[in-house]
């Protein structure tokens, strides 16, 4: 579906329950919630279906939109959601009853009734401005989650994914009175003692492959029971490896729980991570993917460097 579409037919919804994906980022709770606040603009009845794996950075932003316990809606909306393998626990039960997926993952499985997937599209806040846009007006209550999808999901405007629309996206929210210093201060520019300790290891144990272009960090569970981590101090972990000069992939496995290893990958031009994470079962953008699997660190790190030796062919 095209944009104007998408906004056409959100027009005729009410009751509407809206979807965010397991380990929630900030562009699927600031998409969801903005759309959730634009929906009410307009008159509707609408909610975010409460994600347990929300964290403390995300969850000022889906607080005001919670559904209330025993909220029955007549149509469902996910929000940045490429499977339906990534529906937390609590929205599995809505998997065959999703009207409408909005989303801008390439890898998007079509699971919807109806789809509006924008691959060009930096962030899935991105496409939500532009709904929000054929709806109702740009207001502060809107543009606020907004910033905060689009920014958190260009990693601040520097990921290669960031375009000249998402900067004059960016520019229009900031027009609407936003106070973003202290967004960015928050989420680009603070780090917790434990999650600067958590960094330090993993750089100390980092393992380089492919003449030093491809770099392995691991997350063992042991390090975040050791280090007391939560979830918080976890978010965004799997960026740092992207950062060492003179890689064009990194990688970052996080055991989850004994037996099943969550793999995400960075990369340059030279290595699709989509291509390499759809080897694995998962997904993502060319730039950015990820994949789950089953097994040891020790397992999925070499069944993904398989992959990548795959999908490279060098």
């Amino acid at each position: 579906m095209t944009i104007q579409e998408t906004a056409a037919l959100l027009q005729t919804m009410d009751r509407v329950l809206l979807l965010t994906h397991v380990r929630p980022d900030g562009d699927t709770i600031g998409s969801a919630a903005a759309l959730c606040r634009a929906l009410r603009d307009l008159g509707k009845t609408a909610y975010l279906l409460p994600n347990p794996g929300i964290t403390e950075t995300y969850a000022c932003y889906a607080a005001p939109y919670c559904a209330e316990e025993g909220f029955e809606p007549d149509f469902v909306v996910s929000v940045d959601i490429a499977a339906l393998g990534l529906l937390p626990e609590n929205a599995k039960k809505y998997a065959s009853a999703i009207d409408l997926a909005i989303d801008h993952h390439p890898s998007n499985e079509g699971f919807a009734k109806e789809s509006c997937v924008l691959a060009e599209m930096a962030a899935c806040g991105e496409i939500i401005y532009e709904i929000v846009g054929l709806l109702t007006p740009m207001t502060a209550e809107i543009a606020l989650p907004l910033y905060v999808a689009v920014s958190t999901d260009t990693g601040c405007f520097v990921y290669a994914n960031t375009t000249a629309h998402t900067h004059q996206v960016a520019a229009a929210l900031i027009d609407t009175g936003i106070a973003v210093a202290g967004v960015n201060k928050a989420l680009f520019r603070t780090k917790s003692r434990t999650r600067l300790a958590m960094e330090a290891w993993m750089a100390e144990w980092a393992e380089y492959y492919d003449n030093d272009r491809v770099v392995i960090m691991q997350i063992p569970l042991s390090l975040c029971l050791d280090y007391k981590a939560t979830e918080a101090d976890v978010e965004e972990l799997s960026s740092l490896a992207a950062l060492v000069a003179g890689t064009d992939c990194g990688v970052t496995l996080r055991e989850l729980e004994p037996g099943k290893v969550k793999i995400s990958l960075r990369t340059g031009p030279r290595v699709n991570a989509t291509e390499v994470c759809a080897l694995l079962g998962g997904g993502g953008h060319a730039a950015a993917a990820g994949a789950t699997l089953s097994g040891t660190l020790a397992e999925a790190k070499q069944a993904v460097l398989q992959a990548i030796d795959m999908v490279v062919g060098e």
